[in-house]
């Protein structure tokens, strides 16, 4: 056992402890004797993904597309504090994941009211608090009541300042361009030259490293404030207590200080689906009104800074850039993950419509970017994806 430090200033247990992906239970009940050492072994109830044989029952617990997470309890699942998530961490994730800014992001979150409480990590993972509530689905994610939830937890987690009082930097573009250096290292491309090994007709390595570049030079252009993002809040990182009336977001792995628009942009994205993709979901101009008028007033409310809704148009670059960047993860996952999902199908999706709508895209871009730099707020049009920019 080892006691480590992070970086939001608190001391954090970290166990000496291995566990296995396939077969976890005997590492998994090694940490519970840490964490949990009145539970007796025998009243331990496991819901965890795969399927084995082992003295503890074993179901399906959630769905995830980047790591295997297994609950664990005794009694009731929806009791208060009864039950321990532990998270193993996907198949060479630490390529592109800062784990030990995952681990600060989970205490500064947890720190706001924003988070649950971390435990521990282990060698290839985290145990921390589950969230109790219901993930959210398609359907529900359109519900006024719901998506108003969902922006007001976001303005508040925005709000979130750095520890260290200092202007924060945007991850996106150093986050994007180790994505596509590790593409470039791990896959490669067809002897053609056309596309990257593992998913056949994509554009080549060299037009995606041009592509990312364009994005970059375009988004100089707009203004975005940089605050906290959770950066990948798709329905599954969301929770909805409905006897409490409330949502929390969880898994933190690409948690970090970015632009604003693009948190709000890429959650709008999410909208499509994930395995399902389908862009005529994408939310319609009083949906996305209406969703900001409560992330503004709820940021707003937060930073003690007056804004109204007219000020909130989400910037449709930041969409794009959202779309571009994770299609360049999900060509890499292709390659590494052993989680049952089609990569290469998403990257597709993501890829192919990143193109579709490049060139209108811009345009619109190019005729919103007038004044709005001082204006505290990004300055942004609405788009409804359904029909023809």
């Amino acid at each position: 056992m080892e006691r480590g430090s992070s970086g939001s200033g608190g001391v954090l247990l970290h166990l000496d402890v291995h566990v296995d992906e396939e077969k976890p239970s005997l590492g998994i009940l090694e940490l519970l004797d840490t964490l949990r050492p009145q539970w007796k072994t025998k009243d331990i109830q496991m819901k965890a993904s795969g399927s084995y044989n082992c003295l503890i029952k074993c179901n399906v617990f959630t769905e995830g597309i980047t790591n295997r997470l297994t609950g664990c309890y005794v009694g009731s699942l929806q009791e208060p504090g009864c039950c321990v998530l532990v998270r193993i961490y996907g198949r060479n994730t630490e390529l592109y994941v800062d784990r030990q800014r995952e681990v600060e992001m989970f205490q500064v979150l947890q720190a706001h009211g924003c988070g649950p409480l971390i435990f521990c990590t282990f060698h290839n993972g985290i145990c921390y608090e589950f969230v109790r509530g219901e993930v959210l689905d398609d359907q529900l994610l359109r519900q006024p009541s719901i998506y108003r939830l969902i922006a007001a937890e976001m303005g508040r987690i925005h709000s979130i300042k750095p520890q260290n009082g200092q202007p924060a930097e945007a991850l996106l573009w150093s986050k994007m361009s180790h994505l596509l250096t590790l593409v470039k290292n791990n896959i490669g491309e067809c002897a053609d030259n056309q596309s990257p090994q593992d998913v056949p007709g994509l554009p080549s390595l060299q037009v995606l490293s041009d592509e990312m570049e364009t994005l970059k030079r375009h988004l100089s252009d707009t203004f975005s404030p940089v605050v906290l993002c959770h950066n990948d809040l798709l329905t599954k990182n969301i929770i909805y207590n409905h006897k409490e009336g409330t949502v929390k977001f969880i898994d933190y792995e690409y948690a970090d200080y970015n632009y604003q628009a693009f948190d709000i942009g890429n959650h709008f994205n999410e909208f499509a689906g994930l395995s399902d993709m389908d862009y005529s979901r994408y939310p319609s101009r009083e949906l996305q009104r209406e969703w900001l008028t409560a992330y503004l007033e709820s940021y707003s409310q937060a930073t003690g800074r007056p804004a109204s809704a007219t000020e909130g148009e989400v910037t449709t670059l930041y969409i794009q850039a959202s779309n571009f960047y994770w299609g360049l993860w999900a060509i890499l996952q292709s390659h590494f993950s052993s989680i049952d999902f089609d990569f290469k199908r998403y990257a597709m999706d993501r890829l192919n419509f990143y193109f579709k709508k490049k060139g209108a895209y811009f345009k619109l871009t190019e005729a919103v970017c007038g004044n709005h730099h001082n204006s505290g707020m990004v300055k942004v049009n609405f788009i409804e994806e359904e029909q023809e920019v």
